[in-house]
C-alpha cells in the first residue's frame, strides 16, 4: 500500500511539481523566538477563514436567496433540516471570532512593528483583508432578512446616501433599486458568497505568499533598529545563526491554537445556538429597535449618542481618516524601533482605542435607537386634522395610525422626531411626490410599497394632502396646471 500511494504521489508530483514548493514552505527557516504564542493569530484567521466558507457552502445548498423565502428558508434549517441550526451557529460564530482573531492579529503585527521595512505591502493586504472580513460580517447579517437586518441594511443605505454627489446613485447600486427588496438581497448574496470570498482567497494567498518571501517578523527586540540598508543582511543573518524549520519546530503552536478556536467556536454553536433569524422584516414595525452583531455596537452607541449634526461628518471623515492612516502607517514610520517597550504613543494609542471601542460596546446596551423613537402610537390623531374630511380622507388616518407612521412624524406636537413633523407637509410636497415618498421611501425613511395596498396608498396620501394650514392651498404640479389649460382651448384636446 505504501508503495502503491508512494507511485501514485510521483505520478501526480511529475505533473503538477508541487513537492519542491511545499517542502520549502513548510522547512522555510524562522527565528527561534518567533515560535511564541503571539504569532499564532494569523494561522488561526486562516483556520476559521476555512471553516466560514465549508459551512457557507453547506448553508447555500438550502438558502434561498429571495425576499419572500430567505426568512423561511432559514427557519427551515433551525428546525427541519438535520444538524442545519449547529451549521448556522459554526458559521455565525466562526464570523464573530474570525472578526476578533482578525483584529487582535492587526493589533499584535502594530505593536511588534511588522509592518515596517520590507513588509510594507503585508500590512497594506493586511488592511483590505480585515475590511473585507467586516464587509462579510455586514452582507452576512443582511442576508438572515429580519427586522435587525432589514433596519441595519436601511441604516446601511441612510449612511451611503449622505456621500456628497454620489449618495443616490451608491444607495441605488447597493439596493439594486430604491427599495428593500428582492433585488437587495441577490446582491447581497453575491456579494456574500462570490465576490468577498473570492477577494478574500486572493488576498489571504498574496499574504501568505509575502509571508513566506519576506520571512516571519523577528522577536522585537528593544534596541534593534530597522534600517533600510541593513535589515534584509541582519534579517537573513539571525535566520542563519538562530532559526528553526517552520516544521515541526513553529507550526504546533499554530496547530494547538487553531484547533482550540475550532472547538471554541462549536462549544458557543452548541451552548448559544444560531444567530436569529428574529421577526420577519416589516418595515411598519418601528419599535423593533435592531441591534447589529457585536463588531458593530460601538457604531450603533456612536450614532446615538451624537448630536444629529455631527452625525454625517462622523460617518463620511472619520472612517476615510482611519483607512488612509492604516495604509500610509508603514511609509510615515518604516523604519526605527520595533519594540513595543520603546513606543510609548503605539501602546497607548492601542489602549485609547481599546477603551474607546469597549466602551461604546458597552454602551450600546443602553443607549436608545438613534434618533429617539419612543413615541406612542396608541394616541388619537388630534379631531381638528379629522374634521370635516371625506370617508377617504378618514380612512387614510386610519392607515396612518394603524401603521404606526407617528412613532416616525409628529402631528399637532405629538409624535417621534425621527422624521419631519407633518403639520404641513401638503404644502411641501405635491401629490405624486407624497405618492412616491410612500411607496419608495427615501432618506432615513424606509419604502411601504410592499406593506401597503393600492388602496391603502391612495387613502393615506388623501389624508396627508388636508395638512396644511388654514387659507393655504396645498402644493401643485405646475405642469399639471399647464396641460390643463391647454385642454381647454380650443384644439387642445386631441
Amino acid at each position: 500500500m505504501r508503495i502503491m500511494i508512494g507511485k501514485i504521489g510521483q505520478w501526480f508530483d511529475r505533473r503538477l511539481q508541487l513537492a519542491a514548493p511545499i517542502r520549502e514552505a513548510v522547512e522555510h527557516p524562522v527565528p527561534r523566538n518567533t515560535a511564541s504564542w503571539w504569532y499564532v493569530f494569523g494561522s488561526a484567521a486562516l483556520t476559521v477563514f476555512l471553516l466560514q466558507l465549508v459551512t457557507g457552502i453547506l448553508l447555500a445548498l438550502i438558502y434561498v436567496p429571495s425576499a419572500s423565502e430567505a426568512w423561511s428558508s432559514l427557519q427551515s434549517l433551525n428546525h427541519d433540516v438535520t444538524l442545519g441550526w449547529f451549521i448556522r451557529a459554526m458559521h455565525g460564530w466562526g464570523s464573530n471570532f474570525m472578526v476578533a482573531i482578525v483584529l487582535i492579529h492587526m493589533v499584535q503585527v502594530f505593536l511588534f512593528g511588522a509592518y515596517k521595512f520590507p513588509r510594507e505591502l503585508t500590512w497594506i493586504i493586511g488592511v483590505f483583508l480585515l475590511l473585507m472580513t467586516l464587509g462579510m460580517a455586514f452582507s452576512g447579517q443582511v442576508l438572515r432578512f429580519d427586522q435587525d437586518a432589514y433596519w441595519g441594511l436601511g441604516s446601511g443605505a441612510s449612511i451611503a446616501s449622505r456621500v456628497p454627489i454620489l449618495g443616490p446613485a451608491i444607495v441605488k447600486l447597493m439596493l439594486g433599486g430604491p427599495i428593500i427588496a428582492g433585488a437587495t438581497l441577490s446582491r447581497f448574496f453575491a456579494l456574500h458568497v462570490f465576490v468577498i470570498p473570492g477577494l478574500l482567497i486572493a488576498f489571504v494567498g498574496l499574504h501568505v505568499l509575502m509571508v513566506l518571501k519576506l520571512g516571519i517578523n523577528e522577536w522585537p527586540m528593544p534596541g534593534r533598529i530597522v534600517k533600510r540598508a541593513t535589515y534584509e543582511s541582519e534579517y537573513h543573518a539571525l535566520t542563519k545563526k538562530d532559526g528553526a524549520p517552520f516544521f515541526p519546530y513553529a507550526v504546533w503552536k499554530d496547530l494547538f491554537f487553531a484547533a482550540f478556536v475550532i472547538l471554541a467556536v462549536a462549544a458557543c454553536a452548541l451552548y448559544f445556538g444560531p444567530f436569529g433569524p428574529t421577526g420577519q422584516p416589516d418595515p411598519t414595525i418601528i419599535q423593533t429597535v435592531p441591534k447589529p452583531d457585536y463588531f458593530f455596537l460601538w457604531l450603533y452607541a456612536l450614532l446615538s449618542l451624537l448630536p444629529p449634526s455631527l452625525e454625517t461628518p462622523a460617518l463620511l471623515i472619520g472612517p476615510v481618516v482611519v483607512i488612509l492612516g492604516l495604509l500610509l502607517l508603514p511609509f510615515l514610520s518604516g523604519e526605527g524601533e520595533k519594540s513595543w517597550r520603546r513606543r510609548p504613543i503605539a501602546v497607548l494609542t492601542v489602549l485609547l482605542i481599546a477603551i474607546m471601542l469597549g466602551t461604546f460596546t458597552h454602551l450600546a446596551g443602553f443607549t436608545p435607537w438613534s434618533p429617539h423613537m419612543n413615541a406612542w402610537s396608541g394616541d388619537p390623531v388630534p379631531a381638528r386634522f379629522i374634521h370635516g374630511t371625506t370617508a377617504l380622507e378618514r380612512q387614510g388616518a386610519l392607515v396612518f395610525q394603524v401603521k404606526q407612521c407617528r412613532n416616525c412624524h409628529s402631528l399637532g406636537d405629538v409624535g417621534g422626531q425621527r422624521g419631519p413633523t407633518l403639520d404641513s407637509v401638503a404644502v411641501r410636497l405635491t401629490q405624486d411626490q407624497l405618492i412616491r415618498q410612500v411607496i419608495q421611501g427615501g432618506g432615513n425613511m424606509p419604502a411601504y410599497g410592499k406593506n401597503l395596498s393600492p388602496a391603502e396608498t391612495t387613502a393615506l396620501v388623501a389624508f396627508l394632502e388636508t395638512l396644511h394650514p388654514a387659507g393655504q392651498r396645498p402644493a401643485r404640479d405646475a405642469s399639471r396646471d399647464v396641460v390643463a389649460g391647454d385642454e381647454k382651448r380650443p384644439g387642445g384636446q386631441q
